[in-house]
């Protein structure tokens, strides 16, 4: 062990002075680079300028029996993303049978005729690929991620979960009992419940997820007789992205699912539920605040929800909003984390987000707070968007978030199964794949009038929901929207199957 002596040339008094003159320069460099880095968090960055994207061509074919094939070739990595989405998701569903695609799509993986759960998931193991299966509002979808060199043998997995499912009662009951079980423990957290009571408050829709009373009376027969309806070849698209040649894949196609047969009627399309109708507008913010009284909740969450009925996904405001969403609340730089959680404290992130149909799209900020500042949380979202609709925003403001946006696009498509998911998105909206060539231009296009422009247009007339414990912030709610009628339902009481949300009044 060595040793560590003083130097026999210094005296213990130069050895003490010594010591106090290097504290004094150690705590001088700290104040110095503390003060360095408090007046750099007061200047953001430049954006670097915008990358360009290589966006392979789509090659697509389609099978006798109607099945559209699209293959992205991305050699290089060894890896390939293998979809197949049919294009019929929640919207197929009403609220009766909310839940009923997810359930579906689900459970094809849970057994074949001729495999069990147990055997798919093992099988799928070994050749170090993996296989999921859901739904969503706009689509259902099987997918693959697969080492190229295994990917016969994962295709021949994934065709026998899509065309020969068996939906059996024991595996049903088990996927049931596990999405009530998920969906109970959920509709606890204030943040879910906002978000479950909007689909029909506010949007005239159902949760995708199912309600506790949906999901536990489905039977096998419902799902056969979704699956019937919905999984067909003519609505349906098998999507390859990876290292796989538009040959190979065509070859895999058709040996594969060439079989599968056509029906005689119906597509499957869905068509939405609800109208999406509601009170006259006033262009007001908030035309209503519903308060679910969720009593000793640890926290309070605290949302705007608006439906925007005149555009949908095709529609090229589809640039604008997102362009909006970026400078709202698509980031810790947009203007609700800047407002709510930077300057303020009040909250860990706020955000906010549009959701896609067919023909419409759902817009909703949230955040959570302390219940103590749930009102004023409140009125902080709604002076944003007011500050959307009534002010410009600068060109040093927008530019970064756009370019956050085209990043984040460049990103995705990196990766087989971000490009893959793009496709998706396109075919399900009935789309051309060209959209993704154009999807950088249209983005950098969008103007700071166009962004105005939009939130004066839209962002009106929505709904305020807030989730937390009202005893707490009851009164300073009450004086911070003086005007506005307050609509207070009980937690334990909330039945979105009723047409006033309460159990009560259940028809």
């Amino acid at each position: 062990m060595r040793k560590f002596c003083r130097s026999p040339h210094v005296s213990k008094g130069d050895i003490r002075n010594t010591g106090n003159v290097g504290i004094f320069t150690t705590l001088a460099l700290f104040l110095i680079v503390s003060t360095i880095n408090v007046l750099a968090q007061d200047v953001i960055p430049t954006p670097g300028p915008a990358k360009s994207v290589s966006i392979p061509a789509v090659k697509e074919t389609k099978l006798k029996n109607g099945l559209t094939v699209a293959v992205v070739e991305k050699p290089g990595v060894p890896l390939v993303t293998a979809q197949l989405i049919v294009r019929s998701g929640a919207s197929s569903e009403t609220i009766k049978n909310a839940g009923l695609a997810d359930i579906t799509a689900s459970m094809l993986t849970k057994g074949t005729k001729t495999r069990t759960a147990e055997q798919i998931a093992e099988e799928m193991e070994f050749l170090g690929g993996s296989i999921n299966s859901g739904a969503g509002w706009n689509n259902s979808a099987v997918t693959i991620g697969i080492t190229s060199d295994k990917l016969d043998q994962a295709m021949a997995i994934m065709a026998d979960v899509v065309l020969n499912p068996s939906f059996t009662k024991a595996e049903l009951d088990l996927l049931k009992s596990q999405a009530i079980d998920g969906l109970k423990f959920n509709l606890t957290q204030p943040g879910f419940l906002a978000t479950y009571a909007a689909s029909v408050y506010s949007f005239s829709e159902h949760p995708a997820g199912g309600t506790p009373a949906s999901i536990e009376s489905f039977t096998p027969a419902n799902v056969s007789e979704f699956y019937s309806r919905a999984f067909t070849p003519n609505n349906a698209i098998l999507l390859f992205a990876g290292d796989i040649t538009s040959a190979k894949a065509m070859s895999l196609a058709e040996s594969l699912f060439s079989k599968w047969p056509r029906p005689s009627t119906g597509s499957g399309r869905g068509s939405g539920f609800g109208d999406g109708s509601g009170l006259p507008t006033r262009k007001d913010i908030v035309r209503r605040i519903l308060v679910i009284d969720l009593p000793n909740s640890g926290q309070a969450s605290v949302n705007f929800f608006k439906p925007i009925e005149s555009i949908g996904r095709a529609s090229e405001e589809f640039y604008a909003a997102s362009v909006l969403n970026s400078l709202l609340g698509g980031g810790y730089s947009s203007r609700l984390n800047q407002e709510i959680r930077i300057k303020r404290g009040l909250s860990y992130g706020a955000g906010s987000s549009f959701t896609w149909r067919n023909g419409k799209t759902n817009f909703g900020t949230r955040t959570q707070t302390k219940n103590e500042s749930a009102a004023e949380v409140a009125e902080l979202v709604v002076a944003e968007l007011k500050r959307l609709a009534d002010t410009t925003a600068t060109e040093a403001e927008l530019n970064p978030r756009k370019l956050a946006l085209t990043g984040g696009f460049g990103r995705n498509l990196e990766t087989t199964g971000g490009l893959a998911a793009a496709l998706a998105d396109l075919y399900s909206f009935y789309l051309p794949t060209n959209v993704l060539n154009s999807y950088m231009t249209s983005v950098g296009s969008v103007s700071e009038a166009n962004v105005k422009a939009f939130a004066a247009e839209h962002l009106h007339d929505g709904d305020m929901i807030i989730v937390g414990d009202y005893s707490v912030f009851k009164d300073d709610l009450a004086k911070r929207f003086p005007n506005m009628k307050i609509e207070v339902i009980k937690a334990d009481e909330l039945n979105i199957e009723s047409p006033t949300l309460r159990k009560s009044n259940v028809p």
